[in-house]
């Protein structure tokens, strides 16, 4: 179907797909695991902190899937992978990023809205 690989496509296939779903399962788990464990091991303090409620976050979790979802893709699939193949669709999805991110930065920033 010409869809990009990613992490989006990896979770997908470990709700819906019968096929590879427990090394998809674990691969996931490690995303979420391994920092967790490299912070707890090398007693390194943490360089972030997350500031915003985790209510928004899970939030724009799910908005951000579901966007890669319906695109076909994430913003760096298409934006490398996709334009570097010459994509039309690719070149379309990343304009279209871009430009609903210049128009959300614009709109919050005129009427004074910060999450």
């Amino acid at each position: 179907t010409g869809r990009l690989a990613g992490i989006s496509g990896i979770f997908a296939n470990t709700i819906t797909n019968n096929k590879n779903r427990f090394s998809n399962f674990l691969f996931l788990f490690g995303l979420v695991i391994g920092p967790l464990c490299y912070f707890y091991y090398t007693k390194i303090p943490k360089i972030f902190e997350i500031t915003n409620s985790l209510v928004l976050i899970i939030l724009g979790g799910f908005l951000v899937g579901f966007g890669t979802r319906l695109a076909g893709g994430c913003t760096s699939g298409h934006g490398i992978l996709g334009i570097s193949r010459f994509s039309v669709r690719s070149i379309i999805a990343t304009l279209t990023f871009i430009i609903s991110g210049m128009i959300t930065v614009y709109i919050l920033q005129r009427f004074g809205i910060y999450l």
